[in-house]
């Protein structure tokens, strides 16, 4: 492959929801660039880009898969991104290094929730956007209602730059309104003939015309001038204008094409070639430290890693961008995240599991290495006259979660060593031990995403593991005040144990007093704060520390052990074992011995009395509870409303957008374990949803007893 300069290069990502072509766009793109000789599909399994064995396996998108191509002396470099929600982390890894985003549809469905969300994130990163309405030969497809749906939803900033004569059986030509031509093929596709448009069509063809140089005009002062004094542009000046109104998200220009018949995929390549910006054109990354970075292939080398993956025969390849300067081949680079030292040995561009060795890329390519040392995903690779550092990729937060095991517990170590590197390659699965649960933890987005998981490695790592019901991070409170006391005495020969501890235990929140008075069956306890520490627990909440202890009863150097205890206590709760928060203890009296007491004695007693207090001040178990906000069409409102509310959800709001209801709600966690799979059945994969962790709240009396039930009978057993 050429060399080839800055100005030059074009990064763009393919996007869009399950089922809409991208991968056969993707096979039909590298056969019309000469890459491939024929075109593979997804159903014989021998696409370029669908080449791991579990995307065979399921016949869906996986991973993003970079591919490059020459094209009218250009390089494009494309990701394919998967389009399933589960495998979202792609999609933000290919935005954050590509400098324009396809978004492919499905002409059957149109705009579908998938796209919204895509979208969304292609408007968080300022990227261009290029719709292409794709399988317009189904028999279901209808792409008036699809470019309906886009202009409902993104307004007159959607402008048509092509349109089928027919849709569905006998799609065949296409009306292209910036040429002003008709492309028409045979059935089996391939290259058209290139004819007038045909009278019937001319009055729509030059209403479209005149509205895609309207909006190209929009986007300069030059080109309006000329516009309003010749009343038309030239086709060079629509493509600048074009240019220009894509960089400022100023206009989204919607391209037909029939991917799996190779129809319209030239032109749209040709479009690509020639309008869309090159990597200069485009804002500038911005290091750590709030620096500017300019594309210049003369200036420092940096490169970005922004995916690695673990491939047979080769091991980890690390896919970079060049964010600056020149790499060449035996370049000595300093990683800025790790400190360490790599060598580039190889320099590849990409083809899916083609690479086709280079000598050096300019800054805005796109490629890949072997055989480097100590590098992550996320890292910046530096010349050693450069200091630059990138930290941009940010993914979104998991949905679904499932206790993971080894079948054989002989596999465990081998097992977590396989899930970290599975997370490198894919950092939306999240690996978590889980000293409270005693449990190892994996997140995703939902339940596909988490058995793909499952599938690699027990097909690939040959380790049969087992998934379960997580359990839940519980906490233990108090809801009134409560005292109680305890002797620790022990004696067997020689020094012998005692220590006795009184102490009162009450609810903690934010601000209240001092403690002064308590009254316990009549009595009445006068306490005087001598001393209070504020204690932040490592799992949430506080214990408030008071030591209250008057007449020496207690030597000061007990207190800490005392304390000790009751930590020790709250990490393991009296009621379920679970961790104890927000809790305010007063030591306000007891008993020591000259000899037999010491530290391990007052743990003890201190432990002891406050498990007792506890029970006794009207113990409550807290369950997390997190904000939900779901994402549905408004056919499957009720039902989606209906399944929350089964799952003990609190409804908070409610809005419409476009055609699709947005429901905000809070739920526990323990409820929400198989949401991700119901909702996918409820709405057809159609709906989508996000949750963040809101707070602590109480559980319902018949579900704390049905849980202090369970604890006992396992602590019987």
């Amino acid at each position: 492959m050429n060399d080839f300069q800055t100005e030059k290069i074009k990064n763009i990502a393919i996007l869009g929801g399950s089922g809409a072509g991208k991968t056969t766009l993707a096979e039909a793109f590298l056969f019309e660039a000469g890459v491939i000789k024929r075109c593979g599909s997804v159903e014989a399994k021998n696409t370029v880009c669908d080449y791991f064995p579990v995307e065979k396996e399921y016949g869906y998108s996986v991973f993003s898969t970079i591919f490059s191509l020459n094209w009218q002396d250009r390089k494009l470099n494309f990701i394919d991104c998967p389009g399933s929600d589960d495998f979202a982390g792609a999609a933000v890894s290919a935005l954050n290094v590509t400098d324009t985003a396809l978004m492919v549809l499905n002409a059957q469905y149109g705009v579908e929730v998938g796209t919204i969300n895509q979208f969304r994130q292609t408007e968080q990163f300022h990227k261009p956007v290029i719709f292409v309405v794709n399988q317009l030969d189904h028999e279901k497809a209808d792409y008036d209602n699809t470019l309906a749906q886009l202009r409902d939803q993104w307004g007159n900033r959607v402008v048509p730059v092509q349109y089928p004569v027919t849709v569905g059986n006998s799609f065949h030509a296409v009306i292209d309104v910036l040429k002003m031509k008709m492309y028409q093929w045979k059935p089996e596709g391939g290259v058209p003939e290139v004819l007038p448009i045909p009278e019937a069509e001319q009055e729509k063809a030059m209403e479209l015309h005149k509205a895609l140089v309207e909006a190209a005009a929009e986007h300069d002062d030059a080109l309006m001038n000329k516009f309003f004094e010749e009343g038309t542009l030239s086709e060079d000046d629509m493509r600048a204008g074009i240019r220009a109104g894509l960089v400022t998200r100023g206009m989204f220009p919607v391209f037909c094409v029939c991917a799996g018949r190779d129809m319209c995929v030239r032109r749209t390549l040709e479009f690509l070639g020639n309008v869309v910006p090159c990597t200069d054109k485009m804002p500038r990354p911005v290091t750590t430290d709030g620096r500017e970075v300019t594309p210049v292939s003369d200036g420092p080398t940096c490169l970005f890693v922004f995916k690695t993956s673990i491939e047979p025969h080769i091991g980890q390849v690390a896919y970079f961008k060049v964010i600056s300067g020149t790499v060449r081949v035996g370049d000595d680079l300093v990683n800025a995240d790790r400190g360490s030292k790599e060598r580039m040995s190889q320099i590849f561009t990409i083809a899916g599991q083609n690479r086709e060795e280079v000598n050096e890329m300019r800054a805005g390519d796109i490629g890949a290495t072997v055989k480097m040392k100590d590098v992550r995903r996320g890292n910046t690779l530096n010349s050693k006259d450069c200091d630059y550092r990138f930290d941009f990729i940010r993914y979104p937060e998991p949905k679904y979660r499932r206790a993971i095991r080894p079948e054989n517990e002989a596999d465990a170590e081998k097992m977590m060593e396989v899930l970290f590197r599975m997370h490198e390659e894919d950092p939306t699965w999240i690996i978590e031990q889980s000293k409270e649960l005693k449990q190892t933890i994996v997140s995703g987005q939902g339940e596909f995403h988490l058995r793909t998981l499952k599938w690699r490695i027990e097909n690939n790592d040959k380790i049969p593991v087992v998934f379960s019901e997580p359990k839940i991070p519980y906490r233990e409170t108090i809801t009134k005040a409560a005292r109680a006391d305890y002797r620790h005495k022990k004696q067997s020969g020689g020094a012998g144990q005692f220590a006795e501890v009184h102490l009162i235990v009450e609810p903690y929140y934010e601000g209240m007093p001092a403690p002064t008075t308590y009254r316990f069956k009549g009595q009445e306890f006068k306490v005087s704060a001598r001393d209070t520490q504020v204690i932040n627990l490592e799992w949430g909440g506080k214990l408030v520390f008071v030591n209250s202890i008057v007449g020496g009863a207690i030597d000061a150097r007990f207190l800490p052990a005392i304390q000790k205890g009751i930590l020790a206590r709250m990490e393991q709760g009296p009621l379920t074992g679970s961790y104890a928060r927000d809790v305010r203890v007063i030591v306000y009296d007891g008993k020591m011995h000259p000899v037999d007491s010491n530290e391990i004695s007052f743990m003890i007693a201190g432990r002891t009395a406050f498990s007792a207090a506890f029970k006794e001040a009207d113990p409550k178990i807290l369950e997390p509870v997190y904000e939900v906000e779901v994402s549905v069409p408004s056919d499957y409102m009720g039902d989606v409303m209906s399944d929350l509310q089964g799952r003990r959800a609190v409804i908070s709001g409610m809005n419409s957008e476009k055609g699709y209801e947005k429901i905000l709600a809070k739920a526990p966690l323990k409820e929400m374990s198989d949401f991700s799979t119901a909702l996918s059945s409820i709405t057809g994969g159609r709906a989508s949803f996000t949750m963040h962790f809101n707070s602590y709240e109480l559980v319902p009396f018949d579900i704390q007893e049905k849980l202090l039930k369970e604890y006992d009978s396992k602590e019987e057993e």
